[in-house]
């Protein structure tokens, strides 16, 4: 029954992950770059300072992030600023190719990478057969969205995919997609390498719940240094800078709310990640990466639908779309089976 919980918290977090562009449809004038550096500070570095300090006991928190070992801190944010170029294209692939395939080709290569390569990098761990069935299963239907996207490329003429998604490029959007979810990867990289932080905060008497909050904290930092460093510069090329000062004051703050929802809701994805993990059983918890990126994929896939992504498609392309959602939500119970 824990791992059905796990997966539930799991699902809570990914709605709300899967959720976090909706809310810039409602950002005005703004460009790209600031709007999406905005919802960085919510998500990267307020976000995480406020989950861990609500949840680690007494206001202990600044004294965790002080007495963690500086090798898993300076590793958390290595690999954090790695995922920042992950998150930078992520966002960049659901520009030109929609929330739906955006998010399906880039979390499902995350799904892969970050579930097999820390059991294999790691000599304490190694790959179960459970392991590799599920991964293999969100793979499959991964594959299966993919080949949906494509027929529904096929057979919507240019003007109804720029209707759908207004800067389209396929070719582009694929590439910057696979850069992305090899990238992304590093993320649960950087939670492997910040379970001593995790020891740190339990002996202050955080719930177990609540363990992997500190370690969110140095991998935000790195992201947002990477993502900031990319945004300012084209603020400055394209002279977007001035968005922040001269869009007027009912603009900004409507800009400033969405783009902090947008954030917020993204956080909520690992914060509950890290609550789920810890009802999986020890020997399956590092198949809740997997578990999170399936279920952001089929979430995202729904609001691929209510926006329309998917209008003009077939009755065919539907059903494959469908039926690879299935194939992901059936993955995410495969850690139900007795090791």
């Amino acid at each position: 029954m824990s791992a059905m919980q796990g997966i539930l918290l799991m699902a809570i977090g990914s709605l709300g992950a899967s959720s976090f562009y909706v809310p810039f449809k409602k950002v005005k004038v703004w460009a790209w770059e600031s709007y999406w550096i905005m919802q960085g500070v919510a998500a990267w570095l307020v976000a995480p300072l406020l989950f861990a300090w609500f949840t680690i006991p007494d206001g202990a928190l600044f004294q965790v992030l002080a007495d963690a070992p500086d090798k898993p801190k300076w590793l958390a944010i290595m690999f954090g600023a790695l995922w920042g170029i992950g998150g930078l294209t992520f966002g960049l692939s659901i520009r030109y190719l929609g929330v739906a395939l955006g998010q399906s080709i880039a979390l499902g290569l995350t799904a892969a990478f970050g579930t097999l390569v820390p059991p294999m990098v790691n000599p304490d761990s190694s790959l179960s057969w459970v392991l590799i069935l599920g991964v293999s299963i969100c793979v499959a239907g991964i594959a299966v969205i993919g080949y949906a996207g494509a027929l529904k490329n096929k057979s919507m003429t240019e003007e109804q995919r720029k209707a759908a998604v207004s800067e389209f490029a396929l070719k582009k959007g694929i590439l910057i997609a696979i850069l992305a979810g090899v990238m992304s990867a590093c993320f649960n990289f950087g939670l492997e390498a910040g379970k001593p932080i995790e020891v740190v905060a339990q002996s202050y008497g955080t719930n177990s719940l609540f363990l992997k909050n500190p370690t969110l904290v140095f991998i935000l930092w790195g992201g947002f240094v990477t993502n900031a460093l990319y945004c300012f510069f084209l603020n400055i090329k394209k002279g977007t800078y001035r968005d922040y000062f001269q869009s007027g004051g009912k603009v900004f703050f409507n800009n400033l709310f969405f783009t902090f929802l947008a954030g917020f809701l993204w956080f909520l994805q690992f914060h509950f990640l890290g609550m789920g993990q810890s009802k999986l059983p020890p020997e399956l918890s590092v198949y809740g990466w997997s578990i999170l990126m399936a279920l952001n994929i089929s979430f995202s896939n729904v609001w691929g639908i209510i926006l329309k992504e998917w209008k003009g498609a077939n009755r065919a392309t539907m059903v494959l779309l469908v039926v690879g959602i299935i194939v992901l939500v059936a993955s995410t119970f495969v850690v139900n089976i007795p090791s």
